[in-house]
């Protein structure tokens, strides 16, 4: 299949980590990277540490065929973010001339931490890591997403949904997140650019150390899925975000997809 040939996604927070057990992405970024490689678009990931872009990069041209543009990329309170992040469309417009779609996936922050000892550092790292990164990106690839009537994807959290202990600022960030798309949806609707919402639910290896690190906040926030298994990044939360983009087929510009286990399309 190839139901994105010549597009080009920006895909944050997007670096190869360690695979899980079963082989499969060890995040849901990787995850969406390697479903959008399967269909023929060129991708520009970013991220804190260079050599998992490097990793990412490495492995997905030689399995795909594709071209992967790696930038190291940190939005965090101390950086001049509005430079970083047209730093990176300036690359991927020189590099490629046009963006099709942006995927704002990338996300940091303190969970497990009661609310009542949440530090402002702690507050400020999901803040900037994910509301105010998606904002940053929104802005920037506006013109270009307009050019070519493309689409934005942005992850919210069922953190932010139902309220989860230990999760305040990361609940804030996508819910901060959700309200921002919608008002770009409305904006920018006219413009042809789709703008939605993924609350996924996937098992990935920050989950995994969420689990070890914060036992009784795990056991309180994460539930299994009622079809028994966890969301698989590549195969349901990747390949629906392949959907969101693809011009044949594309959800009502606004919408929040909530996916858990058993949801999705596997190919």
């Amino acid at each position: 299949m190839s139901f994105l040939k010549g597009k080009v996604a920006i895909i944050t927070g997007g670096g190869r980590p360690t695979p899980l057990e079963d082989g499969s992405a060890g995040s849901i970024g990787y995850g969406i990277a390697i479903a959008y490689a399967k269909e023929g678009a060129n991708l520009v990931i970013t991220g804190r540490n260079m050599q998992k872009l490097l990793d990412a990069k490495e492995e997905l041209e030689r399995l795909y065929g594709i071209k992967v543009l790696a930038v190291q990329a940190d939005v965090n309170a101390g950086a001049d973010n509005e430079a970083v992040v047209n730093h990176v469309i300036e690359e991927t417009v020189k590099e490629f001339g046009r963006i099709d779609v942006l995927i704002n996936n990338a996300q940091a922050s303190a969970s497990g931490v009661p609310l009542a000892t949440h530090t402002t550092d702690q507050f400020n790292l999901a803040m900037f890591s994910g509301l105010y990164s998606a904002f940053y990106y929104m802005k920037a690839c506006y013109p270009y997403l307009k050019e070519t009537k493309g689409s934005v994807i942005n992850f919210a959290s069922g953190a932010g949904l139902f309220g989860n202990k230990g999760q305040c600022s990361y609940a804030a960030a996508k819910e901060g997140i959700r309200g921002l798309s919608r008002v770009a949806a409305n904006e920018w609707g006219p413009d042809g650019i789709n703008v939605n919402v993924v609350c996924p639910l996937a098992w990935t290896a920050q989950l995994e150390q969420f689990e070890k690190a914060y036992p009784e906040a795990f056991k309180a926030n994460v539930h299994m899925p009622p079809m028994g298994r966890y969301g698989h990044s590549e195969y349901d939360i990747g390949r629906v975000c392949v959907q969101l983009a693809s011009p044949d087929f594309k959800f009502m510009s606004g919408e929040t997809v909530t996916l858990e286990g058993g949801m999705g399309l596997r190919p």
